[in-house]
């Protein structure tokens, strides 16, 4: 039976630690904090899908440690709300944001997405969650729920990165999935799910190249450091994250699971 293993309390706690730094510039090239599959070069060009501009108000579901929420408000100056469940997650971007001189265009404050979101309606021109969507429950609520907060014309912007497009054994699942909750979802279920939440104009883009490229580096960053890790990591969660690296290398290369961005309208 494949163990739990934790991602994402640990990195975000460590997130100043300079190895952690190093392994990050190894896998993504330029460093923005991230911790999913994003690439900066791939956020620039969601921010211009999104038409982002000075002044829009955004919200990021999941923003995780909060270094891409920096850096889209540094790139585009607008107004960012993010909700992270991991309250590791919300320290680190509230420490961020400050270092970064942006607190007047930034709050962070826990809670749990899969949940009624402590908004208004329509008080958002953009929701973004990058990676995400795939921890919370209710996926058809959830998305009801975006599209309440947005405003009348928002566009709302996700990945899904465990589409399922090929064959999977229960064993392939477990390791995928061995970092926490996941929602395993059958090609074209998010588009029929967005259509039913209310939205319009929906577009979709495989973007699995960018995952299976950036576990395949992050596996090896963590290989060449595995002596310095250890003395931060337990052997059980060393081992475990890097099973489960490999194997999401192993599912996107071959297309047996891939990212999907969506792009809709309210």
């Amino acid at each position: 039976m494949t163990s739990k293993v934790k991602l994402y309390p640990g990195t975000y706690k460590n997130y100043s630690e300079e190895i952690y730094k190093a392994i990050r510039e190894e896998t993504f090239g330029e460093d923005i904090g991230q911790n999913s599959w994003l690439t900066a070069d791939e956020y620039r060009e969601m921010f211009s899908l999104l038409g982002l501009t000075s002044g829009s108000a955004v919200l990021e579901i999941a923003p995780g440690s909060g270094g891409p929420a920096a850096f889209m408000v540094k790139v585009c100056g607008c107004d960012l709300t993010g909700l992270e469940y991991d309250s590791n997650g919300v320290d680190n971007s509230r420490k961020l944001a400050e270092a970064s001189g942006l607190t007047a265009q930034t709050k962070f404050q826990q809670g749990d997405a899969s949940e009624p979101l402590p908004f208004e309606d329509g008080s958002f021109d953009t929701v973004i969650t990058i990676d995400a969507i795939n921890h919370l429950k209710n996926r058809d609520k959830v998305l009801k729920e975006i599209y309440r907060v947005l405003k009348p014309g928002g566009k709302l912007l996700y990945t899904d990165p465990i589409v399922v497009t090929g064959i999977l054994t229960n064993e392939e699942i477990a390791v995928r999935s061995s970092i926490g909750y996941f929602l395993f979802t059958p090609l074209n279920e998010n588009e029929r799910l967005l259509e039913l939440a209310g939205f319009t104009a929906i577009q979709s883009r495989d973007v699995t190249e960018n995952m299976s490229s950036v576990s395949q580096k992050w596996f090896n960053a963590r290989g060449k450091r595995k002596d310095t890790l250890l003395k931060i990591e337990d052997s059980e969660t060393f081992e475990g994250l890097q099973r489960f690296f490999n194997m999401v290398h192993t599912l996107s290369h071959e297309k047996r699971l891939s990212r999907i961005m969506y792009l809709a309208d309210k």
